[in-house]
């Protein structure tokens, strides 16, 4: 597999992550550059470590992880979504809340988690074609890494104009990405 085709490859991988790093971007009320190089970071590595798993591990247990992956990803995603609605709603309730933002490590990880599970698929792809693997991870988490970070730049750049319905689009979001993923096991 070429360059051209990793960074083709990559960006398709990316596109999930970079959609749920605009929503956490709508959620922050003013510029966070440390949280948003932490957000990037999370889902750079969570794509770039998935294919290393499904390389090393998913070729033994590729039609045990395709059975389940997207339905997992669509009810993370959706609850997700859910709670970031919620929360929107509750906090146009309370006047206006002006807390900061604060990074949530735990929904970071189920985030991270879901929008990579299908760089998990093409490790096993890269188990059964040949590409070098360190190359191949290393692009496809630094698309991501850098594909987030704009991403949540994009996001607060809007969600500090449009702060309530930034917030219940965000989730829209979410849960329309899970059912995109729900769909494609259909």
């Amino acid at each position: 597999m070429g360059i051209a085709e990793l960074f083709l490859l990559a960006l398709g991988l990316a596109a999930d992550a970079f959609s749920v790093s605009v929503c956490k971007g709508l959620s922050m009320k003013k510029k966070n550059y440390s949280a948003g190089v932490i957000i990037a970071l999370f889902f750079g590595v969570f794509q770039a470590i998935m294919p290393l798993i499904g390389y090393f591990v998913g070729s033994r247990f590729g039609s045990f992880i395709s059975g389940f992956s997207n339905w997992t990803a669509f009810i993370l995603l959706g609850i997700i979504g859910v709670k970031m609605i919620a929360e929107t709603l509750h906090s146009a309730e309370s006047n206006g809340d002006t807390s900061e933002f604060h990074l949530d490590f735990k929904e970071l990880i189920v985030l991270a988690t879901a929008t990579s599970i299908d760089a998990l698929a093409v490790g096993i792809v890269f188990a059964a074609v040949e590409t070098n693997l360190l190359i191949s991870v290393s692009i496809i988490g630094g698309v991501t890494f850098a594909l987030c970070l704009i991403g949540v730049i994009i996001g607060n750049k809007f969600g500090s104009k449009y702060e309530r319905k930034a917030g219940i689009a965000g989730g829209v979001i979410l849960i329309l990405i899970g059912l995109k993923f729900l769909l494609g096991a259909i």
